[in-house]
């Protein structure tokens, strides 16, 4: 959506190729004491409906059932407004009803214009009324939504809890990997922030090869950080989508077209960490056997990107690629570069080519030394490819907070 997302009740169409995701629901709030600032305090990007849910142990389709999902808020709040995406469905989402409040305590209704129940076109979104709750920073927000019609959700993999009927999920409920309908939480502050970062990305930066639940990606790590050292100063929030790749579509559109839904149309956002690039580069085809995108294709996307968000007076971080080569399933020679020549040249692309306004070394932060190109013993998974744990708390680590503002208290690196 492009504009001010707490505008009055609107109908508005993108263009597909904008991936803006054409007719939005915004609604008239009541007025709550004075206007402060908002800024989001969670995100989930919108993702194609994929039927993967049941290989995770979640339905694909959603009837008669509550959707429960708890959400680290990377900021206190004084009040709170939920967003529900149906922007990359082509069926309606009808939200029955809707409660939110922090883990444990008492839940509040959500309402939207007022109501109860809303019905989200194909398409659209819905911003809930401002709801009045004291949050906490770093602590769980948990919000539930009964979908009383057949649902396919259009909201990036994540831990959710599903009960049958209207009724929320018990904190002791199965916790599933699966597509969700909240795209973000934006929260009420006094002030604004010294910065509020958004990560883009893929898998890496999404952190699906995290423990489930438990908030470990690289951002929420480098949140946790931040805010310990410097509390309210900086936000950080998660856009990355497992899959993702620069300058292609494939199961999510790519990132540079996703970026006007996914960080322009967020409030207060002042930096934007970039890493991406690996989907695009290697080898495709069941068999890995047919070359991935060109160097080139890569850096005019981050230069696409790089420009569509410094044109906005964001500053763009980039992400040096981490490296790849523990994977114990080598693919198969081909002629041309490999997949790492292609990511060691993207790196020098993305720590001298000029592009970004700053940078962090994930690479070394991961790197083996023993064994260069590897991603060190005890930080990754079985894969060799997707950081662990571990891994992400050592990316987090990496990140020098002066890239993003000169610190307003002392934030050192560890």
């Amino acid at each position: 959506m492009a504009g001010n997302p707490f505008s009055r009740r609107r109908v508005a169409r993108r263009s597909l190729a904008a991936l803006a995701a054409g007719l939005c629901v915004t609604l008239t709030a009541p007025v709550v004491a004075m206007a402060q600032v908002w800024v989001p305090a969670w995100l989930a990007s919108p993702m194609p409906w994929r039927n993967e849910a049941a290989a995770n142990g979640a339905p694909p389709l959603l009837t008669d059932v509550t959707l429960r999902q708890d959400m680290l808020m990377a900021t206190a709040a004084s009040a709170v407004r939920v967003r529900f995406s149906n922007e990359l469905s082509g069926t309606p989402l009808v939200i029955g009803r809707a409660e939110a409040g922090l883990k444990g305590g008492a839940a509040q209704p959500l309402r939207f214009d007022g109501a109860v129940r809303v019905v989200i076109p194909p398409g659209g979104f819905a911003l809930s009324d401002p709801l009045a709750v004291a949050v906490p920073a770093y602590v769980e927000l948990t919000v539930s939504a009964y979908l009383p019609e057949e649902t396919r959700p259009a909201v990036r993999l994540g831990p959710v809890r599903i009960a049958a009927g209207d009724a929320a999920p018990a904190d002791d409920a199965p916790l599933l990997r699966g597509q969700s309908v909240v795209s973000a939480v934006l929260a009420e502050r006094p002030t604004a922030p010294a910065a509020v970062i958004v990560a883009v990305g893929d898998s890496i930066t999404e952190g699906g090869s995290t423990t489930l639940g438990a908030h470990r990606a690289w951002p929420h790590q480098l949140g946790r950080r931040l805010e310990a050292a410097c509390p309210g100063a900086f936000v950080v929030v998660n856009a990355g989508i497992g899959g993702n790749m620069v300058a292609s579509d494939g199961r999510s559109p790519s990132l540079v077209s996703r970026l006007e839904r996914d960080v322009l149309a967020m409030p207060g956002v002042t930096h934007v960490v970039l890493m991406a690039g690996l989907n695009d580069v290697r080898q495709k085809g069941p068999a890995r056997d047919r070359p991935g995108a060109g160097v080139d294709e890569v850096a005019t996307g981050y230069r696409q990107a790089a420009q569509a968000l410094q044109s906005r007076h964001i500053k763009v971080v980039g992400g040096v690629l981490t490296p790849i080569l523990a994977s114990p399933v080598a693919e198969p020679a081909i002629p041309g570069p490999t997949t790492d020549d292609k990511r060691r040249s993207l790196n020098a692309l993305i720590r001298h080519g000029d592009i970004f306004d700053g940078v962090i070394d994930f690479e070394t932060a991961l790197d083996d030394p023993a064994r260069p190109g590897r991603i060190r013993p005890g930080a990754h998974r079985e894969d060799g490819y997707h950081p662990n744990d571990e891994g992400h708390r050592l990316m987090a680590e990496a990140v020098d907070p002066a890239v993003f503002a000169p610190s307003p208290c002392s934030v050192s690196r560890p």
